[in-house]
């Protein structure tokens, strides 16, 4: 365990020192590579729903099963199994790049360049550009993706090592490519969004549970009490929920995708978040991210005792 806290902390340091990879990303090449695979894979018109599915389910066992097991094979490695447990987490976390996308957004508004900060937050959520509500898009995106690109990966680090962290990671952008309810993935990328959230239910719950510790702890707790399960998706809604809490600010309402608006809960309580609460979700995460390394350490240090 000890051995595990501090490879968890020379994982998140070297990602907050490297940033990341600007190029030859892995998850860039995983995305390409899933893409070849569900051409190959996806079936044609004639194709019925539980084809699909089975379909996509067999996509998902082949793009996750031979890398998870390179991952644990390299993770055992001996000497070198440690320091590539390491490189593994730093690549599935996304700590830094959380940092790098919301922070132009707030700069952007503070400059007065509307147009620019709708253009950074585009990038950070799949709504219509020209319908944002920028600050609170820009929020709902950060406290997300805190357990999506943070939390998540060093839960299942801390669970499984190395190879944790690449299933984790590899099966929440397969979420990310196909866990859509439009025609072409409604059946083909079912595999991949309840492997997503059955590998998140617990992972979220603590992301939210750690907001709440470090904001207003009972208003955050009541919000995902009350609000969460009125929310589409069983792990965002209690993050974004004690997320929203924990600020002090209100989040959800409607929202539009490709031209459909779509009519969202109120998440949190108070007022609509302004662009501090950019800054201020991300200093959430950052707390969180330092109280969990702080618990690894000690139950690490206790357990080596």
């Amino acid at each position: 365990m000890l051995t595990t806290a501090l490879s968890a902390l020379a994982a998140v340091l070297l990602d907050g020192w490297l940033g990341e990879p600007r190029r030859w990303h892995p998850l860039a090449g995983f995305g390409a590579l899933a893409g070849r695979v569900e051409k190959v894979l996806y079936g044609g018109a004639e194709t019925p729903p539980r084809g699909h599915r089975l379909r996509g389910a067999l996509a998902v066992l082949c793009l996750l099963l031979p890398l998870t097991a390179a991952a644990a094979a390299l993770t055992r490695l001996p000497g070198a199994g440690t320091a590539i447990g390491v490189v593994l987490l730093y690549f599935a976390l996304g700590h830094k790049s959380l940092h790098d996308h919301a922070r132009p957004v707030a700069e952007a508004l503070r400059a007065g360049d509307e147009a620019a900060a709708r253009r950074h937050a585009s990038l950070m959520v799949s709504r219509d550009p020209a319908a944002l509500d920028i600050e609170q898009a820009a929020t709902e995106s950060v406290l997300e993706n805190g357990n999506d690109g943070v939390f998540g990966a060093l839960f299942w680090f801390a669970v499984a090592g190395g190879a944790g962290a690449v299933l984790y990671r590899l099966a929440n952008t397969l979420d990310a490519l196909w866990g859509y309810r439009n025609p072409r993935y409604l059946h083909f990328g079912r595999a991949a969004a309840r492997l997503d959230d059955a590998l998140n239910f617990i992972p979220a719950r603590l992301t939210a549970l750690t907001y709440a510790i470090l904001g207003h702890t009972r208003q955050a707790l009541t919000c995902w009490r009350s609000q969460a399960p009125a929310w589409d998706s069983p792990n965002a809604g209690p993050v974004m929920a004690a997320g929203a809490g924990a600020l002090g600010i209100r989040l959800g309402g409607p929202a539009r995708y490709e031209g459909t608006w779509h009519q969202r809960p109120v998440l949190g309580a108070g007022r609509a978040p302004g662009i501090a609460d950019i800054e201020r979700a991300l200093g959430l995460v950052r707390r969180g991210v330092g109280l969990w390394l702080g618990a690894l350490l000690i139950a690490g240090g206790l357990g080596h005792a």
